[in-house]
């Protein structure tokens, strides 16, 4: 039913009592005022900002800092259940603070909007860890109200996190060992992918209005649109992580959802494969090997299965001046490579057209690279693709498949329909699994196989695998290569040197993890330094060993 003119004048009415007497109080405390001087937490001197006292029915297994001195993680178990539980501990509000935050995060967006619309320094280019202090401390002194340097930081960090980061979810974010989070709608828990206790429930849990508005909030942030006319969106986050949004109920009946896929800040290196039991020795160097060689690779696999990192780190087997393009749906490869152009799919923007991975390919191929690295192949892109293989360029993707029958059924069926003959311009298919050992979730290289061309008399697809992995005691068997013999003939090497060759790319490998050699630009700098002076870096390895022999 309908309001009368008379209630609405009335509403009103009240309205702007509202506004006039929150306007009278701010003038008053700008005249009472206070000054507030609070300098830097320390936690020797300071009271704590985050206390916990544990979860009744479960035993405390772990704890670490996310964002230390305001946020940590506990991990508990119930043996009873045999569960784990994920709990967020952030400093805990009482009522004035509580109060006060309320009022401070309207205060602070008001004025933050206003510094940046009047064109303030201080709102553009400056820290925004100290703009948000000083305007925390203006805004305090404003009130009127002094406050202890625990509460300060309390009221900061809360402030912090929402302006600057992910709010609720932003220890999640800072959690290195979550891989991704999954929301699966209105007031349910929020469970992560933890790299050491596998799938777990978390503490947190989202309400309508409030997940509906950090939907919103996530698309906005990566210059996306969601509504409930497009309620799902696909994108990439400030941080680089991919984001799956989904808004309302019209696709996601228990409410808006999302998952987040977290960007690792340095990508995985062959040095982080070996160490991590994905790839050995053997297998990295015979990959080495072949993209030095120019050998086309897919790497396949389930989700999760660490297809895209395992394409990302091989890439850094790229010979230095090669030219090498990237097409990605979502920004996820990263190179430390001086001659790379990535190239990233756009949805349609007002009157232009969508720019899609079909797209960039068939322009990526007027660039003329040597290596093309595709982020995964579902549709038409595939089969240009292909025609780049066919055509003398060496390409790398991703596809979700399971064995490598799979992987040749997909591409000759709908929706890829590449041609058996053309399929055949594959050098090597990769297929990877999440899997246990023992307790241990663990990704392995399942198997490596190699395309052999078209069975004359069966007409299929023949292929034959030169690496597999054995889950009984988790190793790796290796089988005679025809790449392998096909590179001998071409470096016009008598047997002894292939296996000279592969035996030095092993040792150099074997020093890299020995040395911890994780970050990619010193890991590329040292391969680079072997395609230069393979000698020199032998040596040298040879030197800081101490020995000359002992390597296989």
């Amino acid at each position: 039913m309908s309001q009368s003119p008379l209630s609405e004048w009335t509403d009103e009415v009240r309205v702007r009592v509202r506004e006039f007497e929150r306007t009278l109080r701010r003038t008053v405390e700008v005249l009472r005022g206070s000054s507030v001087d609070v300098g830097e937490y320390d936690p020797a001197a300071h009271e704590p900002l985050v206390s916990f006292s544990g979860l009744v029915g479960f035993e405390e297994v772990d704890r670490y800092w996310v964002n230390a001195p305001f946020a940590f993680v506990s991990i508990n178990y119930d043996d009873v259940e045999n569960e784990h539980r994920y709990h967020v501990v952030e400093p805990d509000l009482d009522d004035l603070e509580a109060e006060l935050l309320d009022r401070l995060f309207e205060d602070v967006r008001d004025s933050l909007v206003s510094r940046r619309a009047s064109g303030d320094a201080t709102a553009d280019g400056a820290d925004p860890e100290a703009v948000l202090k000083a305007e925390l401390r203006d805004l305090l002194s404003v009130y009127g109200v002094e406050v202890d340097p625990a509460s300060f930081y309390r009221l900061f960090y809360y402030l912090y996190r929402s302006f600057q980061g992910f709010g609720k979810l932003d220890p999640l974010m800072a959690d290195p060992h979550i891989e991704d989070i999954s929301c699966d709608g209105y007031d349910l828990p929020l469970f992560v992918y933890h790299d050491e206790y596998t799938d777990i429930e978390t503490n947190l849990t989202y309400g309508q209005t409030e997940l509906d508005n950090l939907v919103v909030r996530l698309a906005q942030q990566s210059g996306r649109h969601v509504s409930i006319g497009e309620p799902v969106v696909e994108t990439t986050l400030p941080d680089g992580s991919r984001a799956e949004l989904a808004l309302g109920e019209e696709v996601t009946p228990r409410g808006s959802a999302f998952t987040i896929r977290k960007y690792a800040d340095e990508p995985f290196t062959p040095v982080d494969l070996i160490q991590y039991g994905t790839f050995n020795l053997d297998q990295m160097a015979y990959l080495w090997l072949a993209i030095e060689n120019n050998r086309s690779l897919i790497f396949a696999g389930g989700t999760a299965s660490g297809k895209t990192t395992s394409m990302n780190a091989i890439s850094m087997f790229v010979p230095p001046r090669s030219k090498v393009l990237t097409i990605e749906d979502t920004r996820e490869l990263a190179l430390y490579h001086d001659n790379w152009l990535s190239s990233v799919t756009r949805e349609r923007r007002g009157e232009s057209a969508d720019i899609t991975m079909y797209d960039l390919l068939r322009s990526a191929l007027r660039h003329r690279p040597e290596y093309i690295v595709v982020g995964e192949v579902r549709g038409e892109e595939a089969m240009t693709l292909f025609q780049a293989m066919n055509t003398g360029h060496t390409t790398y993707s991703t596809m979700h498949a399971d064995s490598v029958q799979t992987v040749i059924n997909r591409l000759e069926n709908e929706p890829i329909n590449v041609p058996r003959a053309m399929i055949q311009s594959l050098d090597i298919l990769s297929v990877q699994t999440l899997t246990y050992v023992g307790d241990e979730r663990v990704r392995r290289s399942d198997v490596i196989a190699e395309i052999e061309g078209i069975d004359q008399r069966t007409g299929d697809l023949d292929y034959s695998t030169t690496f597999s992995w054995r889950a009984a005691d988790d190793s790796f068997r290796q089988n005679d290569s025809t790449i392998l013999d096909e590179i001998q003939s071409e470096k016009g090497w008598s047997r002894a040197e292939l296996l000279e060759e592969l035996r030095n790319r092993k040792r150099v490998l074997r020093y890299l993890c020995d040395q911890e050699v994780t970050d990619y630009r010193r890991f590329t700098a040292m391969i680079n330094e072997y395609y230069a002076h393979p000698e020199r870096v032998l040596d040298t390895i040879e030197l800081d060993d101490g020995v000359t022999t002992g390597f296989d």
